[in-house]
């Protein structure tokens, strides 16, 4: 079987390394391994979506498809007095986020390893944030829209960036039919950020 970032246990051998770079203007380190995704550098998607994301203090935020962590990290940093459950399908992504949590002084965080949006099943969040698994096909990104509609309270926002040329007609199609609200918040080199709201 090939391996996918969104395996849940990679196979590959262990390839560690640290990534140093600055999202919303803090320095931050990260570690990163082989079998997840992006493991050379922060992802210039989820660059963007750090960037324009706006988050309310005292939030609670979900971060679905969190690889190692610089989303998640990210919001964390944003809402001291919130909360950010970060979750993967990738058991090493798992690990590696908490590890970079934790090395960068991030306590408001929880990491665990979910299946889509199963383990928080019965849980809400005030924002919703994602870069999805586009090689996991459109079922599994459509899925992950579903599942943050039901987990969003009234009122919340899913934050979604995709790339134009990676099925963003099909995606924005999909969060109209869920959201009372979709409107593309802002674009750079073909990545588009998407905030649909319940």
């Amino acid at each position: 079987m090939s391996q996918h970032y969104y395996s849940q246990q990679p196979e590959v051998r262990h390839n560690r390394r640290t990534i140093n770079t600055v999202l919303r203007g803090k320095s931050l380190s990260f570690t990163s391994d082989a079998g997840v995704f992006s493991k050379g550098d922060i992802d210039y998607g989820s660059r963007v979506l750090i960037e324009m994301m706006e988050i309310p203090d005292g939030s609670a935020v979900l971060d679905v498809g969190c690889g190692y962590g610089p989303i998640g990290i990210s919001a964390a940093h944003l809402v001291p007095e919130g909360h950010v459950t970060m979750i993967d399908i990738n058991s090493r992504a798992v690990e590696l986020a908490r590890e970079n949590a934790q090395q960068n002084g991030i306590r408001n965080v929880t990491v665990m390893e979910s299946d889509v949006l199963s383990v928080v099943k019965g849980q809400e969040f005030d924002v919703i944030l994602t870069n999805p698994p586009i090689r996991a096909g459109k079922a599994v990104v459509h899925q992950i829209f579903e599942e943050a509609y039901e987990h969003l309270k009234v009122g919340g926002s899913l934050w979604v960036v995709i790339q134009k040329k990676q099925g963003s007609p099909s995606a924005v199609a999909k969060l109209e039919s869920l959201f009372s609200l979709v409107e593309e918040v802002g674009k750079d080199k073909g990545y588009r950020i998407l905030r649909a709201q319940k």
